[in-house]
């Protein structure tokens, strides 16, 4: 004989099967949120590998387009002419607005000279490879710390570039700005290591340093540290002292507010 199973309205199970269904119903909804979640987790998976491969290929094509590191000269371009007369003696001195320059030898420039400039505008020069990723970092830092971009992380190998590959940059739009960031940083790394291995060159730090020093504006229409020293001082670059190696230094990162002759005050606070 079968027995067959009576159902308890009694207190006791109409209580269990409450229970039951609300086990039931929690069971139902937990499997809902957490399909949720996984179709949500899922989406923004699939939308930040989407994102990443974007940017990936921005970059690739960025790079791709940069100018091929055999085919550029960070060399400056530009020098002053000088005349002479049948004596030997100097007549006149013909620049351009984009011409007073004149080249130096690394032996002429005084090594105070050089550590000035590297102290000011690239401290870890000869620890990096071309592009300071401690010095990204720090410029990062302070910039979510000020809310501005107010420190630079260009090396002095990107700023030769910039200046001598890159010369239109006084005037780009905000993404020309940041491609040619991106190539100088990628080139900044390629000159490095094309110029390490060069033989013929026997200080490849060196120089890149002096082609910077030989390249940069200074103020007053004068380009390179020998015209900036004829300039300001009315003597050859070898013969600086210390502080006028330093007076001179001050200047690049903003000619004109540093201006010895019309702001000596604030070029001697950067000194």
């Amino acid at each position: 004989m079968r027995c067959i199973p009576v159902a308890d309205y009694g207190k006791r199970g109409v209580q269990q099967q409450r229970r039951a269904l609300q086990n039931t119903s929690k069971r139902v909804a937990n499997k809902v949120h957490l399909s949720l979640f996984n179709l949500i987790l899922i989406t923004i998976l699939a939308l930040c590998i989407t994102l990443l491969s974007f940017g990936i290929g921005i970059f690739r094509g960025i790079i791709s387009s940069a100018p091929e590191i055999g085919d550029i000269s960070v060399t400056p371009k530009g020098f002053s002419t000088f005349v002479y007369d049948v004596d030997g003696n100097q007549t006149a001195k013909l620049v351009s607005s984009d011409s007073n320059r004149i080249p130096v030898t690394s032996d002429m420039i005084p090594a105070n000279l050089k550590h000035a400039f590297v102290a000011i505008e690239d401290s870890r020069f000869y620890k990096h490879n071309g592009v300071d990723i401690q010095g990204i970092f720090r410029a990062a830092g302070v910039a979510l710390k000020n809310g501005n971009l107010s420190e630079g992380a260009s090396t002095i190998t990107q700023q030769l570039l910039k200046n001598n590959v890159f010369s239109n940059w006084t005037n780009e739009s905000k993404f020309t700005k940041i491609k040619r960031k991106i190539q100088e940083q990628y080139l900044a790394v390629q000159l490095e290591k094309k110029l390490k291995h060069d033989p013929s060159i026997k200080d490849y730090k060196d120089d890149i340093l002096v082609n910077y020093l030989n390249t940069i504006n200074l103020g007053q229409n004068t380009l390179g540290v020998q015209a900036a020293s004829l300039r300001y001082f009315g003597k050859s670059v070898s013969e600086l002292n210390l502080s006028e190696c330093a007076c001179i230094a001050a200047i690049t990162q903003n000619p004109s507010k540093y201006n010895p002759i019309s702001h000596p005050e604030e070029n001697a606070k950067r000194r």
